[in-house]
């Protein structure tokens, strides 16, 4: 069965940089485009960022562009969402999902990301 594993969320200061990480399985990893959706407290579901299957197109909301990169390693099934320059705005629970154009049909249990003094 289909499976999202993400992790490496954690609390950062201002300023800060995070790596997540998200492994997949149960499917071809090669053959999805994959995105980083993210929900803050109270609010709902906002895309972040799209990557492609073989990993040459990305795209990004405005708001992290600039600082996040979104990146994988098909032959490891591993999603990455690299973020610098956190502001405490950036504060949520982050998830990858399968995508196809922009319809997530698969989802992982989520990484909480604070970004706090």
């Amino acid at each position: 069965q289909v499976q999202l594993v993400e992790s490496g969320g954690g609390l950062v200061q201002p300023g800060g940089s995070l790596r997540l990480s998200c492994t997949a399985s149960g499917f071809d990893f090669s053959s999805f485009a994959m995105s980083w959706v993210r929900q803050a407290p109270g609010k709902g579901l906002e895309w972040v960022s799209d990557i492609n299957g073989d990993g040459g197109s990305t795209y990004y909301a405005d708001f992290v562009k600039g600082r996040f990169t979104i990146s994988r390693d098909n032959a490891k099934g591993t999603l990455y969402l690299q973020m610098n320059s956190l502001k405490p705005e950036d504060s949520a629970v982050y998830y990858c999902a399968r995508s196809l154009f922009r319809h997530w049909d698969y989802w992982g249990q989520g990484t909480q990301v604070t970004v706090s003094s």
